[in-house]
C-alpha cells in the first residue's frame, strides 16, 4: 500500500501551522546553524594556513589577529540579527496560531517537530529550545495526566485491566500509529478489549535516556490507573523496542513496580545490533576527516542525534555509550543485554526482498534495518537475543514504514497476544 505525500504547504498555510514558541525557536535554531558555518569556515582557513606552512594563530580551529577580529565581527552581526530577528516576530505573534485558541496541534506541525527532534532533538534539549518534545502518554491525540480523577475521566469506559502500550520510532510521534488508513493499538484494543495508551518521546535524546523516563512514567501511570492492572504489553516499532527494552532494564534493577505487570514485549522492526545507515553517516564523518581540508566539515554529519548514532550498534543502555566519542571509533561496546525473563517477547522483521537468502538477511533488509538484526541474531552467541522460533515472524516484500499498515502483521500479532503460538 502507497501512502500519498502530502503537497508543499503555501506560505500561508505554513503560518496555520505555526505557534509563537516555533518562530523564536526557529530563530533562535537558524542562529546556532549560523555559527557552524562560521566556525566550520573559519576550521578550513585554518587548516589551509597549516598546509601553507604558515602560523595557525590562537589555536587549531581559531585565527588570531586581524583574521582572528573579523571572524568575531561576523559572530557578533550574527547575534545582533538573532536579537533583531526575536525582536520582529512578536509583531507576527497576531498571525500565527495561539495555543490557548487552537488547542490541538495540526498533523503536519506534529510530523514536522517529531521529524526535527529525531535529527536535532539533544541539541534542541540541550540549548532549552522550545521545539524539543517531552516525554508523554497520549491518547486520541491528546495527553493524558496521570493523576487518578483526570485520568479516570480521560480513559472513561475505555479502560480495562488490560494496558496496551504503543511505542513508535525514530523522527515520528504517537499520531503515526495510524499509517496507511490503519492502526495497530486500536485494532488489538478493539479485538481484544484492552486499553492502548500511546508513547510520545523525543527520539534524538540516547535511547538509555528516554527508556529511563519512560520507566518512571509507567510507574506512574499504574499508580494511576483507574481499575487494579492485571497485564501490560508493550508493542514498539525500530527504536521504541530499543528505548522500552532500557525501560525495563531500569525499572527492574529500581525495583519499580510495573516490570511484574508485563507479559508481552512486541518488535517491530527493532535494529537490535544496528542499523547500517547510521554506520554510513560515521562512514561520513571518516571520509571527511581524511584530509585537513575537509576535517571541518565533519560537523556537519555531527549535527546528527544522539538517538541516531545509537542506532549504529543498537544502543540501550548508559554504558554503551557513556564516556565515549559517539563519533569517534565504530566499535561495538554494547553491554550484552538478553531478552528480560518471564517476558513473552516477539519480534517482526521485514524484507524488501521475495524470499530468504543472503541479499534478504544481510543487505537488503527492509530499507533501513537489516534482517537479521531486527531477529535478534549475531555471530557472538553473547549477544544473540533469544527469540523462540514461534515467536519470531518475518514479514516478505515490506518495508520498514509498510509494517504499520499490514494487515497480516496485524493478524500476526493477535494471534501471539491471545495465546495462539501457531509457528510463524
Amino acid at each position: 500500500m502507497t501512502t500519498r505525500i502530502p503537497r508543499p504547504l503555501s506560505s500561508t498555510a505554513v503560518l496555520r501551522h505555526l505557534r509563537p514558541a516555533d518562530l523564536r525557536a526557529a530563530a533562535q535554531l537558524a542562529a546556532q546553524a549560523t555559527h557552524g558555518v562560521i566556525d566550520i569556515t573559519e576550521g578550513v582557513h585554518q587548516a589551509v594556513r597549516r598546509r601553507l606552512g604558515l602560523s595557525a594563530g590562537a589555536s587549531a580551529e581559531q585565527a588570531s589577529g586581524l583574521t582572528g577580529q573579523v571572524y568575531q565581527m561576523v559572530r557578533g552581526v550574527t547575534r545582533l540579527v538573532g536579537w533583531g530577528t526575536d525582536a520582529a516576530l512578536g509583531a507576527l505573534l497576531p498571525l500565527v496560531d495561539d495555543p490557548a485558541t487552537h488547542p490541538e496541534a495540526s498533523p503536519e506541525r506534529e510530523a514536522v517537530l517529531a521529524a526535527l527532534n529525531g535529527v536535532l532533538g539533544d541539541r534542541l534539549q540541550l540549548t532549552g529550545n522550545a521545539l524539543a518534545q517531552p516525554m508523554l502518554l497520549r491518547q486520541g491525540g491528546r495527553t493524558l495526566a496521570l493523576n487518578p480523577p483526570a485520568l479516570a475521566a480521560s480513559l472513561g469506559d475505555r479502560v480495562s485491566p488490560h494496558l496496551l502500550l504503543m511505542v513508535h520510532g525514530l523522527c515520528m510521534n504517537d499520531t503515526q500509529w495510524r499509517w496507511g488508513g490503519h492502526d495497530h493499538g486500536a485494532f488489538l484494543a478493539q479485538a481484544m478489549g484492552c486499553t492502548p495508551v500511546y508513547l510520545r518521546y523525543n527520539t534524538g535524546l540516547h535511547t538509555s535516556t528516554n527508556g529511563r523516563e519512560l520507566a518512571s512514567l509507567l510507574e506512574r501511570l499504574v499508580a494511576a490507573w483507574p481499575v487494579p492492572l492485571e497485564r501490560i504489553t508493550l508493542v514498539c516499532h525500530s527504536m521504541g523496542g530499543l528505548v522500552s527494552r532500557s525501560a525495563v532494564q531500569v525499572a527492574r534493577t529500581a525495583g519499580l513496580r510495573w516490570p511484574t505487570l508485563l507479559r508481552e514485549l512486541v518488535f517491530l522492526s527493532t535494529p537490535h545490533h544496528g542499523a547500517p545507515l547510521e554506520r554510513a553517516g560515521h562512514g561520513v564523518d571518516l571520509l571527511l576527516a581524511a584530509t585537513p581540508f575537509t576535517a571541518p566539515f565533519t560537523r556537519l554529519g555531527q549535527l546528527r542525534s544522539a538517538g541516531i548514532t545509537d542506532l549504529r550498534h543498537g544502543h540501550v543502555l548508559d554504558a554503551d555509550w557513556q564516556g565515549r566519542d559517539r563519533f569517534a571509533a565504530s566499535d561495538d561496546h554494547r553491554v550484552p543485554l538478553p531478552l528480560p525473563e518471564g517476558v513473552a517477547c516477539f519480534t517482526v522483521a521485514a524484507t524488501l526482498a521475495g524470499r530468504r537468502g543472503l541479499l534478504a538477511e544481510r543487505l537488503t533488509g527492509d530499507g533501513l534495518v537489516p534482517l537479521r538484526s531486527a531477529l535478534g541474531q549475531h555471530d557472538d552467541p553473547a549477544r544473540q537475543l533469544a527469540f523462540a522460533p514461534d515467536h519470531q515472524h518475518i514479514a516478505w516484500r515490506t518495508g520498514h514504514l509498510d509494517l504499520l499498515s499490514s494487515r497480516p502483521v496485524a493478524e500476526r500479532l493477535l494471534t501471539w497476544l491471545t495465546g495462539d503460538r501457531a509457528p510463524a
